[in-house]
């Protein structure tokens, strides 16, 4: 068994285009020896939000604290609340946004694909590029 607590795992603030206030903890990746399937802690400043942006691999959401919201593929956005779980399927479009005033924070799970490393997105065959809400088809 390996044990880590989230706190000793550094906060890294994400510098990608359409991010604001959005900072990832990789509790468990590539890097720690998993070779398939990765953890994050991700925590979102008040106002924060991730870009509207889809990859090939699938995600398991859990919200731990603060007020979520989701962004689906259709661009509608619906209030979470903490203890909510959501599945996002492969290359589904989506963004995850604070609507509160204090941290929001969720665990974020997803399948480590060839190419990928827990942190990063797998390449796409197809190079495709970023998603945007005027072009949501794409993979970031």
């Amino acid at each position: 068994m390996i044990r880590k607590h989230y706190s000793e795992v550094e906060r890294m603030e994400s510098k990608k285009e359409g991010f604001k206030g959005f900072f990832a903890r990789y509790l468990w990746c590539k890097d720690d020896g998993c070779p398939n399937f990765a953890m994050r802690m991700m925590e979102i400043e008040p106002g924060g939000h991730t870009s509207y942006h889809s990859h090939l691999e699938e995600h398991q959401f859990y919200f731990v604290e603060g007020e979520p919201a989701y962004v689906d593929a259709n661009g509608k956005e619906t209030k979470l609340d903490v203890g909510d779980t959501v599945y996002v399927a492969s290359d589904e479009p989506h963004q995850i946004k604070n609507v509160g005033n204090e941290v929001m924070r969720m665990i974020c799970m997803i399948p480590i694909l060839p190419g990928g490393d827990g942190k990063n997105p797998a390449p796409r065959p197809d190079d495709g590029g970023c998603v945007t809400k005027a072009k949501p088809s794409c993979s970031c």
